[in-house]
């Protein structure tokens, strides 16, 4: 009998409910952060769900998102002063977005990546992007058409945008942070863009147009040394930067014609070895690319039937693809010194001991490196007409 209650009484306790639980009309939940700096201050901008108008039964046709800010001395102080506005606390278990404006990352953001990267709330599967020429708070002001919350909007073309164009990347916080603390590897982020008349954003007008008065898209890519933004890389080398990378999962890039004309190429595979070397002491880095393509459009008088055609486009791709990658390494070390690419990671892959020796001045080493670019390109489909329809018209 004794023995049947002390179970009981073990059972009871091991039944609970659980110590943390928060009803949910309780939680401000929160799609998105974004951060900025000020007067010495971090000023940081939560967009946060309104339940009732992001519901499936509707609501009274008012924002589905609201914006609540709170400034301190760090970014845990300012969420937390947050609860002055709010009659809910901010709960970030499904962020999606978080936003650093430009003047911030100039200035550094490891601070204010600390209270993101200990918080046990915090997936680690969100986007960080930097606000360019603009505050964060001003990105997350703007009322987006298609998606109504901004955050899904931001996230969603996001994905789509490095799935299928080359120039951008999604990085996520997990992955800045191996970035900054890696040796040999400098990070990049994604820029995003507010273009129009801002001060219109926020209203529910910027949605109920055809032409909305502003909207936010994706720039180039941010360059950074340490954890300082020191510049910006332009759309062709930003591409160059992908495709050093191994990051490009699908694009269209267009090539001159043998005579005359364009051809567009979808590229179907890009995979990219990276291999490093030290020889007599100096580092060498090795990028070899596989590519395969599909012809995607034709604007050139040329028989694709024939297999010299094929030879000669995919000569030409392979040089366009080499100029775009020199021309990216090329202007990483002229301009920035900070090895984006990881070709410090590569020397120390290949070569830890000769890695110890010039770690400390990689900077250096990097601006003189020696990069070795070898392109494979092969056409693997031409799609389901031979030569171009215009063509065929002049005939």
């Amino acid at each position: 009998m004794k023995r049947g209650i002390f179970i009981l009484l073990i059972l009871s306790i091991l039944l609970t409910g659980c110590w943390n639980r928060r009803e949910l009309n309780e939680l401000a939940i929160t799609l998105a952060l974004g951060i900025d700096k000020s007067d010495d201050e971090y000023l940081v901008t939560a967009q946060i769900v309104v339940p009732s108008e992001a519901s499936m039964s509707g609501g009274e046709g008012k924002s589905p998102v609201t914006l609540v800010n709170g400034r301190g001395e760090t970014v845990y102080e300012a969420i937390r002063k947050m609860t002055k506005e709010t009659p809910r606390k901010i709960y970030p278990g499904h962020l999606r977005m978080l936003v650093i404006s430009e003047s911030l990352a100039k200035e550094g953001i490891g601070d204010s990546l600390d209270l993101l990267s200990r918080d046990w709330e915090l997936r680690s599967d969100f986007y960080v992007v930097v606000a360019k020429e603009s505050t964060a708070e001003e990105i997350l002001n703007i009322q987006t058409p298609l998606e109504s919350i901004p955050a899904n909007k931001m996230f969603n073309t996001l994905k789509i945008s490095e799935e299928n164009w080359a120039a951008t990347v999604g990085v996520t916080l997990d992955q800045l942070i191996v970035d900054l603390r890696s040796e040999g590897k400098e990070a990049v982020l994604t820029g995003i863009l507010a273009t129009g008349k801002r001060e219109s954003g926020s209203s529910n007008q910027n949605v109920e147009t055809i032409t909305p008065s502003v909207t936010i898209r994706y720039d180039d890519l941010a360059v950074f040394k340490a954890d300082k933004l020191v510049g910006w890389l332009t759309e062709d080398e930003s591409r160059g930067y992908n495709d050093i990378i191994n990051h490009v999962k699908n694009t269209v890039t267009s090539i001159s014609c043998p005579e005359e004309g364009k051809a567009s190429m979808e590229l179907l595979s890009f995979k990219t070895d990276v291999k490093g070397n030290v020889i007599n002491g100096r580092p060498e880095v090795d990028v070899n690319v596989k590519i395969e393509a599909n012809v995607g459009a034709l604007e050139c008088p040329i028989d694709i039937t024939k297999l010299e055609s094929i030879d000669a486009l995919e000569k030409i791709l392979e040089k366009q693809v080499e100029k775009t990658i020199n021309n990216s390494i090329d202007s990483v070390q002229e301009k920035y010194e900070t090895d984006i690419f990881g070709f410090g990671n590569a020397i120390h892959r290949s070569n830890p001991k000769e890695w110890k020796k010039m770690k400390k001045e990689w900077d250096q080493y990097f601006t003189e490196l020696t990069v070795n670019v070898k392109i494979n390109a092969r056409i693997v489909k031409t799609g389901t007409v031979d030569n171009s329809v215009v063509e065929k018209r002049k005939d």
